[in-house]
């Protein structure tokens, strides 16, 4: 009799059969181009323009020619959208035209396209062996047969590889060089027993089963650590155009009054002068200059004279006194001895 053990196995193999199941992707021209898109966005976010910042720039595209393929959206056009974008956020100040600009930025595209790959766990299908038989006379026809896999992958990879470099204008001196830019992206689709396709990769949010968004209970969580550098993929508004134009037009009437030039009549017609026209003037944040103490005079305190007030003496009423009558009081004649007087 078989064991506890035994017939667990034997119910989670009954359990896989009866839940086995097929699913298939039909077509991936948008996954192919959501893959070049990502790849060409990371390969641009690899390049550090900020020596540039602040010049004036003009780019150039003339080694970055426009073929309309099979990818109709990631081509030349995308990629020269990408690296004005990357421009402008690193705060180059991109000219119209070559002579307006001190330096001119050049690029090229060294790579653009994707890869692929299948791998079958399992028996392969045979479509290829009646095919190979039937091209041959007198050999009888192969059966085919049918796929019997356990489990199943395709995997497709877009790659992009960018070069810029930048140059004097005036003088052809070269300033600045990114290096190459290689930058990968992929999308897989998986199969277990034909339930699928389990989709996993770096352009999709987590991993998804038939197009719906799953949570593994064992796929590892990426935890970002601090602040993260702005990608062309995030998004974010720098300024808004109100609160620009206002800062824009506050700091021109500041820096730059409208000036008018002063003209001299003569016995002729009056000459007529037009006002300048302003330049505008981008504020230039002043560098704080350390304040030097200064050591305090004293100053002297003059004494103010005091004039002495003078005193008005206040009359004196005098009070009458009214006399307090006194009364006599008797003497009463005792019995002393009267008094000798002795006569000299």
């Amino acid at each position: 009799m078989p064991g506890p053990i035994l017939r667990q196995l034997f119910l989670a193999l009954f359990c896989l059969l009866f839940a086995s199941g097929c699913g298939a992707a039909i077509q991936r021209n948008g996954t192919d181009q959501l893959l070049l898109s990502d790849s060409v966005d990371r390969a641009i976010d690899q390049l550090d323009l900020s020596p540039l910042a602040g010049r004036t720039v003009y780019l150039d595209t003339t080694y970055m020619q426009t073929f309309k393929g099979a990818n109709v959206f990631i081509n030349s056009d995308y990629i020269i959208s990408a690296l004005r974008q990357k421009l402008t956020t690193t705060g180059c100040l991109i000219q119209v035209t070559r002579l307006e600009a001190d330096y001119v930025i050049e690029g090229r595209v060294g790579a653009l396209g994707t890869d692929s790959m299948e791998v079958t766990y399992g028996i392969p299908s045979s479509n290829g062996l009646g095919t190979a038989a039937s091209a041959l006379g007198g050999v009888p026809a192969v059966p085919v047969i049918p796929e019997i896999s356990v489990g199943k992958r395709n995997g497709v990879k877009g790659i992009s590889k960018i070069v810029v470099f930048a140059y004097h204008r005036e003088t052809s001196i070269p300033v600045w060089q990114s290096g190459s830019a290689v930058a990968r992206s992929d999308a897989r689709d998986s199969w277990f027993l034909g339930i699928g396709p389990l989709t996993r990769g770096s352009v999709y949010n987590g991993t998804m089963l038939a197009g719906n968004r799953i949570n593994l209970p064992f796929e590892k969580k990426i935890k970002t650590q601090g602040v993260q550098p702005l990608t062309m993929a995030d998004k974010h508004s720098y300024v808004h155009p109100a609160v620009l134009e206002q800062q824009l037009t506050d700091a021109q009437a500041i820096v730059t009054p409208n000036i008018e030039q002063a003209s001299h009549q003569t016995g002729g017609m009056p000459t007529t002068t037009s006002p300048v026209k302003p330049t505008p003037v981008i504020p230039t944040p002043a560098t704080p200059t350390p304040a030097t103490p200064t050591p305090a005079t004293p100053t002297p305190v003059t004494p103010t004279p005091v004039t002495p007030t003078p005193v008005t003496p206040t009359p004196v009423t005098p009070t009458p006194v009214t006399p307090t009558p006194v009364t006599p009081t008797p003497v009463t004649a005792s019995s002393a001895a009267p008094t000798r007087v002795l006569k000299p």
